[in-house]
């Protein structure tokens, strides 16, 4: 089985770098983490490295994760790719927005970094059942 690749786009350094870190010490995720849309939706462009899941925050500068996931799905590369929107809006009605919006799941922050990629490996595993 080879590793689940994420691609992780947060404007926050901190929570990015926590989530990075934490992705990084299972050795079934390979994460790649942007601070911004324009860069993930380059990266899926390029086509070289496709995610197998893309975790978006929702709130960011220049173009917010529901923008950047109507984006990524004009994209050969992640027009299927499993979304996970990562979120501190965490009321209900929020998490039905974006699941509306074509997403498989919602994590609320703060997240556990101790359970993130298992998370993660749980939700795409179900995603792509």
């Amino acid at each position: 089985m080879s590793a689940l690749r994420v691609l992780y786009v947060d404007d926050e350094p901190d929570i990015r770098e926590v989530a990075l870190l934490s992705m990084q010490l299972d050795p079934d995720v390979e994460c790649r983490a942007v601070e911004c849309a324009a860069k993930a939706i380059e990266i899926v462009a390029a086509a070289d490295w496709l995610p197998d899941l893309i975790l978006l925050d929702v709130m960011m500068p220049i173009m917010d994760g529901p923008t950047a996931l109507e984006k990524l799905r004009d994209l050969p590369g992640s027009a299927a790719t499993p979304v996970v929107f990562m979120t501190a809006r965490a009321q209900s009605f929020e998490k039905e927005r974006l699941l509306k919006l074509g997403a498989v799941a919602v994590i609320s922050k703060p997240f556990d970094p101790m359970s993130i990629a298992r998370q993660l490996r749980a939700i795409h595993a179900a995603a792509t059942a």
